[in-house]
């Protein structure tokens, strides 16, 4: 079912001569963040933000009509195509749970401008491209470092919230699944239902990582048909 993985994409993407000068530039971009893990991970199903853009445009970052036809991560590429490119590393540590304290109102999809800056552009209100999603829908993790999850917590935006004209604060959320712990594995999977949702939405999940205490933080655009 997952045949078609990031990594796959990923790997299909860069062996052309073409775009070897993007791979130089990833590396680039990539090695400030190797402090804790090597590797990380998103939600890639409902598309997590920064996923969502390198999915679309990674390999067609320079084309001019990601303006028009995905002005927020044209927004986003254009403050710094960190951004994209380090989709996997959206996450703080040693919280202890204390994540509200940590993360304030208007920065959870950037999870508390985890990237130091550079992720910053993750909280602009706008019209995020959508994933289409029932009432009950599945949650994808791929983590490419296999870390496992102590749980997962998944949020949705109560209705009345307009992402498009609304920044995202706690109180905007309500809590639709917790799950229990999961293995190390690079693709987990589990089902959410959050019923009395109808037009666009955000998907927080919280994802609390195995091998230490590292927390994910992670905005997903949807429209509930």
């Amino acid at each position: 079912m997952y045949a078609d993985t990031p990594t796959r994409r990923w790997t299909l993407r860069v062996v052309t001569p073409a775009l070897a000068a993007v791979v130089a530039l990833v590396a680039l971009f990539l090695s400030p963040w190797t402090n804790s893990a090597s590797a990380h991970g998103s939600i890639v199903d409902p598309a997590g933000r920064a996923y969502g853009c390198w999915d679309r445009w990674g390999d067609d970052h320079m084309n001019p009509a990601m303006e028009q036809e995905d002005p927020m991560c044209w927004q986003a590429f254009q403050e710094n195509p960190n951004t994209m490119w380090n989709w996997m590393s959206l996450f703080q540590e040693n919280l202890a749970g204390n994540w509200q304290s940590a993360i304030s109102d208007g920065n959870l999809c950037s999870a508390g401008d985890a990237q130091g800056g550079l992720a910053s552009s993750l909280d602009t209100v706008g019209p995020w491209t959508t994933t289409d999603i029932s009432n009950d829908f599945s949650v994808h993790l791929y983590d490419t470092a296999s870390h496992g999850a102590d749980f997962f917590e998944v949020y949705v935006t109560k209705q009345g919230f307009d992402p498009t004209t609304d920044a995202l604060g706690w109180g905007d959320l309500e809590l639709v699944e917790t799950t229990g712990s999961y293995p190390p594995a690079s693709d987990i999977t589990f089902d959410v239902s959050a019923p009395g949702r109808t037009g666009n939405h955000i998907v927080y999940t919280i994802w609390q990582a195995s091998h230490l205490d590292q927390t994910y933080f992670i905005c997903s655009d949807v429209n509930f048909g």
